[in-house]
């Protein structure tokens, strides 16, 4: 799932908007949400995740790229578009890591080649995510989110740097190959992330939280020279 959010404050470029998106996101069989705002404010109140936003570079009287200053600031990360009229104020939005910008009104050419250029960064980026498939709701992690993983009967728990655990059904060797050399399985039911391992002692990796994993005697020696090779490739 795609989580979409359109910020303008004319209903009829929001429309045409929200029906290309659509239209895009449809002939690559992807699943996606779109969420609607007439006004900065409401934006900024919304709270959810948003994964690609499109938003007007004037809001009535407000400006975007301050608005965008403040989603940033508010640690948003996704992918950012403008639409504007007012090409003198482009540069500025290299200021927010805005990744594109349309201009008004929108052509359906000027649209798809932003949203195929995008659609190969949203699947490069990808490569450094996992897809968490829980029942009928997937849910896209990065790695970096993750402190360590654990299995229990089957059931996989994801324990975030937020503090948050997700949960979902998964082998322990499918989790394995669906992530990359940051993440060592140090027991049979952990997998840590080596990013945010701070020491060793007594059996137990203590992770930077202050949470700790235990270290099997079978896998003891091989943490060290893991931890020893990941330190010569960061």
């Amino acid at each position: 799932m795609i989580h979409i959010a359109i910020c303008d404050d004319e209903k009829h470029m929001s429309d045409q908007i929200k029906g290309m998106v659509s239209d895009f996101f449809r002939d690559k069989n992807m699943e996606i949400s779109v969420s609607q705002f007439a006004n900065a404010e409401d934006l900024l109140r919304y709270g959810r995740k948003i994964d690609i936003l499109f938003l007007d570079i004037r809001i009535g009287e407000t400006n975007g790229i301050e608005t965008a200053r403040k989603l940033r600031d508010h640690k948003f990360k996704g992918f950012l578009i403008f639409i504007t009229v007012l090409k003198e104020m482009v540069f500025q939005s290299f200021e927010v890591q805005a990744y594109d910008y349309l201009v008004k009104p929108v052509e359906k050419g000027q649209f798809k080649r932003t949203m195929e250029r995008l659609f190969t960064a949203i699947q490069d980026a990808d490569e450094a995510n996992l897809l968490v498939q829980k029942g009928y709701e997937s849910t896209i992690v990065p790695f970096d989110d993750i402190v360590f993983c654990e299995i229990i009967d089957r059931k996989v728990y994801l324990h975030l740097r937020s503090g948050d655990v997700i949960d979902y059904y998964d082998k322990m060797e499918n989790l394995e190959t669906k992530l990359d050399n940051r993440f060592f399985k140090c027991h049979r039911s952990f997998l840590i992330n080596l990013k945010y391992l701070k020491s060793y002692r007594n059996g137990a990796a203590l992770m930077e939280d202050g949470r700790e994993v235990p270290v099997s005697r079978l896998r003891n020696r091989e943490f060290s020279s893991v931890v020893l090779q990941y330190m010569k490739n960061i």
